[in-house]
């Protein structure tokens, strides 16, 4: 099997065309296969998303192998979304999650991707395609991103319900999410979402304060604590939401939370300073404070994870040497690099055999396969992570992903959730 073994400076872009033609004569995955004269035409990409979905690397490396400026926009999740929906003319490319789209389609201003000018779009993990793992069923409570990827054409503003050429998002990067925890400063067993309200943690817990994702690690919570039994915790009526509601701001009154934040640093900072020792968290906030050589771990949980996914959208607007230029980085981003860079941080990818190919095989049974390391594991800034001999908290990838329950969403009644979610912060 040919390989593209990554190095501290990359894959070279001679590497990936020399095996791209050998790959194509093997009759094996098709990979990037040149860099377009478009690309080199020092072409400019306005790439809009939040602050953790950004990597300079990622945009320095893009720039080295296809001549392509990266210029980051940097927004909140809220805020990405009011930006597509009322300035769409702003960005050449957002990275944003699936489960805005049922707020982002109907304004028009999203435009979908042909799928025949993506080379591995049959390679897309089958749990954005069709929410199956190893041929299983995840939960798909929530928006799962298979039930909003294919569009009946480019200009579409309503789902296809069935598989087409035409998609809503590229994924970039998605992960099975659950609590962060400080084993180091938590005395016995933590294995129930349960935990995050638990009185013994009283002024030592932490949520996000995004409604739509804060919502539903709080009913995962309450309905692991067996307080009541939610239909859809993506898409709750308004009594559940009532209900949701005023459970938190009892535990809220009662002092249970220590902070709710809204920006991934404020995640690492609160962990790694011990004011926190379990919360919402998201894979790179446990990365980051691991590399700061503080114990963090990303806990599996009995009752499942909350899954989520990004992806790349492109503008009704973009057109010309831009577009085909937003085409080429989006091909290179799924040909292994990038992959790689992002599976370091904790995330899973889009095309996993471009990213196994990118990976030293020990790195890849780490992250993907649930094996012991047997070398240390470094970050994407080289920073050991893992000592050898560790393993990944909650194991395989398929392990975590076909444990998935449900998925980020945007509710049916979401301005009334987000109204009483605003309730209990201000209580």
């Amino acid at each position: 099997m040919i390989t593209l073994k990554e190095t501290r400076g990359g894959v070279t872009r001679r590497s990936i065309l020399k095996a791209s033609a050998m790959l194509a004569g093997a009759g094996a995955i098709t990979k990037v296969t040149g860099f377009p004269a478009i690309a080199q035409e020092k072409v400019t990409l306005r790439y809009l998303s939040t602050a953790v979905n950004q990597a300079p690397a990622i945009a320095k490396k893009a720039g080295e192998d296809l001549g392509i400026t990266i210029q980051y926009i940097t927004s909140t999740t809220d805020d990405v979304t009011k930006r597509v929906i009322t300035q769409p003319n702003s960005f050449d490319l957002v990275d944003t999650e699936y489960f805005a789209l049922p707020k982002l389609l109907p304004s028009g201003n999203i435009m979908g991707l042909d799928a025949k000018k993506i080379k591995l779009a049959d390679k897309i993990a089958s749990v954005i395609r069709d929410g199956t793992v190893d041929g299983k069923k995840v939960g798909l409570d929530g928006t799962a991103p298979c039930e909003v990827l294919y569009l009946p054409d480019e200009q579409a503003t309503e789902f296809s319900k069935e598989p087409t050429e035409f998609l809503t998002l590229i994924p970039t990067t998605y992960n099975a999410d659950t609590l962060g925890i400080r084993p180091d400063l938590i005395k016995g067993k933590v294995d129930s979402w349960a935990a995050l309200l638990d009185p013994k943690y009283k002024g030592r817990a932490a949520t996000l304060n995004i409604p739509s994702i804060g919502i539903m690690d709080a009913a995962m919570a309450i309905e692991a604590r067996g307080d009541m039994k939610y239909g859809d915790k993506g898409n709750m009526t308004r009594d559940e939401i009532d209900k949701t509601i005023a459970e938190l701001i009892k535990a809220k009154r009662a002092g249970q939370f220590r902070a709710f934040w809204t920006d991934f640093n404020e995640s690492v900072n609160l962990m790694a300073s011990g004011e926190v020792v379990i919360q919402s968290m998201w894979s790179p906030a446990v990365t980051a404070v691991r590399t700061q050589g503080i114990p963090c771990t990303y806990q599996p949980l009995k009752e499942g994870y909350r899954g989520w996914a990004s992806g790349f959208g492109l503008p009704v607007s973009i057109d010309g040497r831009e577009k085909d230029a937003a085409y080429e980085f989006v091909n290179w981003f799924l040909s292994g690099w990038a992959g790689a860079y992002l599976a370091r941080q904790g995330y899973y990818t889009a095309v996993l055999e471009t990213t196994k190919e990118a990976m030293e095989p020990y790195e890849w049974a780490y992250w993907f396969e649930g094996k012991p390391a047997e070398k240390d594991i470094h970050a994407p800034d080289g920073k050991v992570m893992e000592k050898a001999g560790a393993s990944r908290d909650g194991g395989s990838y398929d392990e975590r992903m076909s444990h998935v329950a449900c998925w980020n969403a945007v509710m049916d009644e979401n301005i009334y959730m987000i109204r009483k979610w605003n309730e209990f912060i201000a209580a």
